[in-house]
């Protein structure tokens, strides 16, 4: 298949919300194919109605359009192989179930079982047991059992029938060779009692029908893939190249690692964008999550740019380790590269701002990008410049720039009369800071002396997004001077 043109597929189950090695695997299974000049399919397998979400499926789709994630095809992309949502090709599984039948890989059980009607996928994904399920029962029933069975009515389920000795080995690009052994494969069902098909089969049949050459997925699926690899086998079926991944692990606040779970903090893009970070920083992150570009150490990547480097032999063995701390730093390198304009608009939907702030967003988007690693620290860092914080003496005591509570008044007396020299149109950045800097020569002080009594008196707060100048401008002259004289006010009253 090598010589064949690329065509990789992400076929989540919309049983809940996209988690990160969810993300991953769809972004590598891109990567590969546009690196490749190759196909990447977007394809629904619901065969598990039991755990089916109804707006999961636009869920997918919205995620992976914010990740700029784009299907070539997919349910709502068109393509010339589908239906792309498994429960829409229900003939299919059928007729290729009976020419299993027909050929002798496969067969009718009538055995019932509750589990036989449940699929498999999860089951099967993360079996590492010995075999020790289904006893074969049906396995080996005469013609003459199966009419009279067929002639009754009974309900059936149809099995694959696995060679009972030797072993099935199949190639992987990150672990080489896997071989298990036959006797360790359950007569996994392919077709439930009600035609639905289950996982290990339909996704055989779907991969082979839709031309897929590349399947990338998870480690959990290692020891299913010898029963899909023998489906190959039984149909005559060319093998396609199988990549697993290794997992996505989370770090404990007590230094354990174990695989990425809630317990970790956010695990879905979903939670990641609504707590503040940019859908591009996250993508970017995940991409590095098991892979590492050859000859270069960039770590800011555009999607062209993750496509132009991205290769399978980059891929990592190893589980890698969702790391907060890094994601916090690319995401404010994401910040610091934004416009004002573009972060302005970003920060609108974290924040509430009143008219006089909205009015100056894009300047104050100027102090914030460089100091934020995710939007919704945003609110609680500008609050003070909408409600004055309640007031605290002991904030104008700094030992440093040898500044008391007298000297504060001593210093915002003058100050406040200056400010108030200043005329409504004349209350802008440069002419405040030409203004503020005059008065701070003339007290013959140094300048962080004067600055910080007068920073505490119209923020309230002794850490700032920006400075006195700053802080002035952004809460505009009626205000600034309210709070100033309060401020001073409450100093003379102690």
């Amino acid at each position: 298949m090598n010589n064949k043109r690329v065509r990789t597929r992400f076929a989540p189950s919309p049983t809940g919300y996209m988690h990160i090695g969810n993300l991953r695997t769809a972004l590598y299974a891109y990567l590969f194919a546009k690196s490749q000049h190759g196909d990447f399919i977007l394809r629904i397998e619901d065969t598990d109605r039991a755990r089916y979400v109804a707006d999961a499926v636009e869920f997918i789709e919205n995620t992976l359009k914010l990740a700029k994630i784009y299907p070539d095809e997919g349910p709502h992309n068109g393509g010339n192989f589908g239906p792309y949502v498994q429960s829409e090709r229900m003939e299919i599984y059928k007729k290729y179930a009976e020419q299993l039948v027909e050929s002798g890989h496969a067969y009718r059980c009538f055995c019932e079982s509750k589990s036989d009607d449940m699929d498999n996928s999860a089951t099967d994904a993360n079996d590492n047991k010995k075999f020790g399920g289904y006893d074969r029962h049906c396995r080996n029933l005469s013609q003459a059992e199966i009419d009279k069975n067929l002639a009754e009515g009974k309900p059936y389920v149809i099995r694959q029938k696995m060679p009972l000795t030797g072993e099935t080995t199949f190639f992987d690009v990150l672990h080489g060779n896997i071989t298990i052994a036959n006797e360790e494969l359950e007569d996994q069902v392919l077709l439930k009692r009600d035609g639905m098909p289950t996982y290990n089969f339909a996704n055989v049949i779907d991969d082979h029908l839709m031309e897929v050459t590349h399947i990338i997925r998870g480690t959990e699926f290692i020891t299913s893939t010898p029963k899909h690899v023998l489906l190959y086998q039984f149909f005559n079926w060319e093998m396609p190249t199988f990549i697993h991944l290794a997992p996505v692990m989370g770090k404990a606040e007590d230094g354990s690692i174990s695989k990425l779970s809630k317990r970790h903090g956010a695990t879905s893009f979903g939670d990641l964008v609504n707590m503040g970070y940019l859908p591009e920083a996250i993508t970017n992150y995940v991409a590095l999550l098991g892979w590492n570009p050859k000859n270069t150490n960039q770590e800011i990547f555009t999607m062209d740019e993750l496509i132009n480097v991205f290769s399978l032999d980059g891929l990592s063995k190893s589980p890698a380790v969702f790391d907060y701390d890094k994601l916090n730093w690319m995401s404010g390198e994401y910040f610091k590269n934004m416009t004002d304009a573009d972060f302005a608009s970003a920060m609108t939907k974290f924040v509430n701002l009143d008219d006089n702030l909205k009015s100056k967003s894009e300047y104050l988007a100027g102090l914030l990008k460089t100091r934020v690693n995710k939007l919704s620290e945003i609110d609680s860092m500008i609050q003070f410049l909408i409600t004055m914080p309640d007031f605290d003496s002991e904030l104008y005591v700094n030992k440093r720039n040898k500044v008391t509570v007298e000297k504060s008044i001593e210093i915002l007396t003058p100050a406040f009369e200056m400010l108030n020299k200043i005329s409504d149109d004349e209350w802008t950045v440069d002419n405040l800071n030409e203004k503020v800097s005059n008065f701070t020569a003339g007290t013959g002080l140094k300048v962080g002396t004067v600055m910080w009594p007068m920073r505490i008196a119209v923020s309230g707060q002794k850490v700032t997004p920006g400075g006195v100048i700053e802080i002035l401008y952004l809460l505009g002259k009626k205000i600034s001077l309210q709070r100033m004289q309060q401020s001073l006010d409450n100093l003379k009253n102690l």
